[in-house]
């Protein structure tokens, strides 16, 4: 048996952030993460954040990196960076979220990828 959605091929979702600002969009998330008390609600908070097309505001990373510290995930703290990166348009805006979070990262013990892992030379 198939249901029908009325011929538009469309499916319906929830409207409730349907007409969301991204003032609205991290407010949201951050209360998210701050009510973190698992690893697995702490991922799938930040598949969703990631989902977006847009790169969640620095304190929005903040409320992330700081749920990964309170729930002891330090490879989500460690790939919430690799997300970072992905989402940017370019290795500028990248560098301007590390020097944002550089302090953050310094006291959570959060290391990046490319510092565990720096690029061999061939």
């Amino acid at each position: 048996m198939r249901l029908s959605t009325g011929g538009s091929g469309v499916r319906g979702y929830s409207s409730a952030h349907e007409e969301e600002t991204f003032e609205e969009f991290t407010a949201r998330y951050e209360k998210e993460f701050d009510t973190v008390q698992d690893v697995f609600e702490l991922q799938r908070n930040l598949n969703n954040c990631f989902a977006y097309d847009l790169v969640p505001s620095p304190s929005v990373i903040t409320a992330a990196l700081r749920a990964a510290r309170r729930v002891n995930d330090f490879p989500t703290a460690v790939r919430i960076f690799e997300g970072v990166r992905a989402k940017v348009e370019n290795n500028t805006q990248y560098e301007q979220y590390l020097v944002e979070l550089k302090g953050l990262r310094e006291e959570l013990g959060v290391q990046l990828a490319e510092e565990l892992y720096p690029p061999t030379a061939k």
